[in-house]
């Protein structure tokens, strides 16, 4: 029952980090930078994502712009691309297995299958918070080093914005999640190994009926050799 409770809690800070691997993948916040004019009303905040680039005039207006050219990216952005597409598809693989994996559910057969079905749940969440992780880290470190190089004017310089943050607690979430599902598993998998079955003992009694059936058989057989005596020695005298 307690390992049922824990699956369960593991399973929803995994629905929470696939939620929000999700959307930090698609939102357009990864960087931020605010551009103050002289006048107020052409304030603006520009917003760069994985897949379109945001402009916000303070006057309401906002605007997007799809990145169609892949290769027109930077290496960082290229990677963190196809690393959020992997870990949302690793999660949602991770989602289904659990689910198939957990005490609570009546799928996935037997006892034994259950559990590699929850261990294999529990690496794919691990897997994906790892390839979620790595993106958002890079594309940070890449931020801030852009950030503090003097060459560059204060302009182009960006900020990290909500959706790196969101990625990072998502993926750290992700990671937790599979280690609670592979433990727990791994747990049960060591208990039935240190205490395996016990045979029964073989019994070496041997049945009550040939026993009885042994006794008869010596009883018949010394009456006889006393018969057999007397009459030798009747025959003697």
């Amino acid at each position: 029952m307690a390992t049922a409770g824990v699956q369960l809690l593991a399973f929803a800070l995994a629905l929470s980090g696939v939620s929000g691997v999700l959307a930090a993948t698609l939102l357009p916040n990864w960087k931020v930078n605010m551009d103050a004019g002289s006048n107020i009303i052409t304030t603006i905040e520009r917003l760069e994502g994985l897949w379109m680039d945001c402009m916000w005039y303070s006057t309401g207006m906002f605007s997007c712009t799809l990145k169609y050219s892949v290769l027109a990216l930077p290496s960082h952005e290229q990677a963190a691309r196809a690393a959020m597409i992997l870990a949302c598809i690793l999660s949602a693989v991770g989602i289904c297995t659990s689910t198939v994996g957990m005490e609570c559910t009546r799928l996935g057969g037997d006892l034994e299958t259950k559990r590699h079905a929850c261990f294999a749940g529990g690496v794919c969440f691990l897997s994906a918070g790892t390839s979620g992780l790595i993106p958002t880290v890079w594309y940070t470190k890449e931020i801030i080093a852009n950030f503090l190089d003097l060459t560059v004017p204060q302009s182009n310089k960006h900020e990290p914005g909500g959706a790196v943050y969101l990625g990072i607690i998502s993926a750290v979430l992700l990671v937790i999640s599979g280690m609670i599902f592979c433990t727990s598993c791994l747990k049960k998998n060591s208990g039935a190994l240190l205490h395996p079955c016990k045979q029964p003992p073989v019994s070496t009694a041997q049945p009550e009926d040939s026993s009885a059936y042994s006794l008869k058989d010596c009883v018949k057989n010394c009456v006889m050799h006393v018969e057999f005596l007397g009459a030798c020695c009747d025959f003697c005298l």
